[in-house]
């Protein structure tokens, strides 16, 4: 076997805190062999072949349990995502058809005033969130992130339900975006086979995630740089078509807010309302999933954290207003079909008068199907890997190639995507309601465990007698923000229950209750199959035995206290202005 340089790091706490002491090999990407250097078509096949355990030095003498922590603390998986490429997907990686085409039935059913609500009381709960998760994953960079703290932090159950949860939201919401890409093709030509579309559009998303993580980088840079562009182009009009600039005239301001009224169907309608704006905001997390594929997660996570805010007030709540001022909730074509006529900002710009944009803003609502549709592959295959790793899930889904792909979880997720060709059918709108109904409420349980995850760690932190000081990121919203994030995401589940009993304006159905409530059956039949068969009754993990140093990447942790001392008194050092721009961004 070739010389290799390995870096060793001396690990006292590995896989749930066993004593054991020894020098633990955790990295060896960087290795010097004698191998000759392939070229050309032969680098590109040896590139799909797995990448060997043995290369990343693990020793093969350590329990399955240590195999596990180090596996997921140093994955194999590639390490390309820049700064750049963070930042986009924060800002800009979940904005599709939740906010461009969802918001229309959200406008009929909440009116205005409702949607606004909703959306700044999920928003606030997601800046929450987000901080939990850029706490965690920039001080566990591990293989499958929040799906994994799950299992490490609460119990192991919850984790493997969490993450089949999210794993299968992922694999649903390929499919279910291409449905949609398809549908919004039709505004411009129904005539031709939506399928035809389909092809396209699927072909698009396999040849960018062949590409590894790098070509999801670049992909979702450009996407979400065309994206942000159109919904800030979007606000700019709006407020011109709101003070009566456009080819139509008249002062319009808050019109629509008196009549026909605020909210459409008072205190339910705002409830019915969170779903939606949950599913809108799907992906927000995706940031966390993408630390382990950073070249240096705590210098650019904490940066895309902390930007999540701007999406949210500048993205979601003044387009959303703007869309209340412009629209009425009573317009005949709100949620009368699942295509982008029925977008309230393509109906927005048809009733200023200006022809032309409708057409470019449902161009941007199909890159931006596309878009999402690409972070399912993303979010599907991480997660399906780190579930292999730690033995939760068949094993070969495990199988990352040479250049850092998981190749397997790719090609399961990319299989499960031809579901997408389901919109051909003539009931496509009802196929894409159930695909919704599958994928649209995990993502709360989801929230809520990250929360709750952060709770769980303070709590072990305090146990151990420990504190924030050695963390390199500290949520801004802290302790009582997670407690704000769980704590809202359980008050969305109820009232959702509320809705999916007694839908607005029909009687109780189990249709009604199932396209609404789900995920909730499904999570529960993994959660006690998991009980089952591993025959562990126990509800979670006792604060004094979890683990918190596996899978830090800084583990000389006097080391990072004195940096993280010395970048405290540089920004301290700066001008008003800049603490302030530090502060938020």
């Amino acid at each position: 076997m070739p010389d290799k340089e390995l870096t060793y790091i001396r690990s006292a706490e590995v896989a749930g805190g066993s004593e054991k002491g020894g020098d633990i090999i955790i990295d060896a990407f960087d290795q010097q062999d004698s191998k000759p250097e392939l070229k050309g078509f032969s680098k590109f096949i040896d590139g799909f072949k797995r990448f060997d355990e043995e290369e990343l030095g693990i020793d093969p003498n350590l329990s399955e349990a240590e195999k596990i922590a180090v596996m997921t603390a140093n994955s194999p998986l590639s390490r390309s995502l820049k700064n750049r490429h963070l930042q986009m997907i924060a800002i800009g990686g979940s904005i599709g058809t939740g906010l461009f085409v969802g918001s229309g039935n959200v406008l009929q059913s909440g009116g205005p005033a409702g949607v606004v609500i909703a959306y700044v009381l999920v928003g606030s709960m997601i800046f929450c969130t987000v901080q939990s998760l850029g706490e965690l994953a920039v001080t566990f960079p591990v293989s499958g992130a929040f799906v994994t703290y799950n299992s490490r932090f609460i119990d192991p159950s919850w984790g493997f339900a969490m993450a089949w949860n999210y794993a299968m939201q992922w694999l649903i919401v390929m499919p279910l975006e291409l449905v949609a890409a398809s549908i919004v093709i039709g505004y411009w030509n129904n005539t031709i086979n939506p399928a035809a579309w389909v092809v396209i559009f699927y072909v698009t998303i396999v040849i960018i995630n062949f590409f590894g993580v790098r070509g999801y980088g670049e992909a979702e840079f450009i996407f979400s740089i065309i994206k942000v562009t159109a919904v800030v182009g979007f606000i700019i009009l709006g407020i011109i078509l709101t003070c009566g600039g456009g080819p139509v005239g008249g002062y319009i301001g808050g019109r629509y807010w008196h009549n026909p009224g605020a909210f459409a169907h008072g205190f339910k309608g705002v409830c019915s309302v969170f779903v939606t704006a949950a599913f809108a905001f799907t992906g927000t997390e995706l940031v966390g999933l993408a630390a382990a594929e950073s070249s240096n997660p705590r210098k650019s996570l904490p940066t895309a954290v902390k930007q999540v805010f701007w999406r949210i007030a500048l993205f979601y709540i003044i387009s959303l207003i703007l869309v209340g001022c412009l629209v009425p909730y009573t317009d005949d074509r709100l949620g009368t079909t699942s295509d982008a006529s029925a977008s309230p900002f393509v109906i927005a710009i048809k009733n200023g008068g200006i022809s032309g944009l409708p057409s470019v803003m449902n161009a941007v609502i199909m890159i931006a199907v596309i878009s999402v549709g690409n972070s399912s592959v993303f979010g599907s295959s991480r997660t399906l890997a780190a579930l292999a790793a730690s033995g939760q899930a068949p094993k070969i889904l495990g199988y990352i190639d040479k250049n850092g792909r998981p190749l397997v979880a790719v090609i399961l997720q990319l299989i499960i995507g031809l579901l997408c060709f389901l919109a051909a059918s003539p009931k496509h709108g009802e196929i894409f309601n159930w695909m919704l109904a599958l994928s649209g409420l995990s993502v709360l349980f989801t929230w809520g465990s990250i929360n709750f995850a952060l709770i769980r760690f303070r709590h072990a932190l305090k146990a151990k007698g420990r504190d924030t000081s050695e963390l390199a990121f500290v949520s801004q919203a802290g302790y009582y923000g997670a407690f704000w994030g769980l704590t809202f995401n359980i008050l969305i589940l109820i009232a959702q229950f509320w809705v999916a009993v007694w839908p607005i304006g029909k009687k109780p159905n189990a249709s009604s209750f199932f396209e609404a409530y789900l995920s909730f059956p499904i999570i529960f039949t993994f959660y006690i199959g998991h009980k089952i068969y591993t025959k562990n009754w126990k509800l979670y993990i006792r604060t004094k035995d979890i683990d918190i140093d596996t899978g830090r990447r800084e583990l000389d942790l006097d080391l990072l206290k004195q940096e993280l001392a010395e970048e405290r008194e540089h920004i301290a050092s700066l001008p008003f202005y800049k603490r302030v721009y530090k502060f938020w961004c």
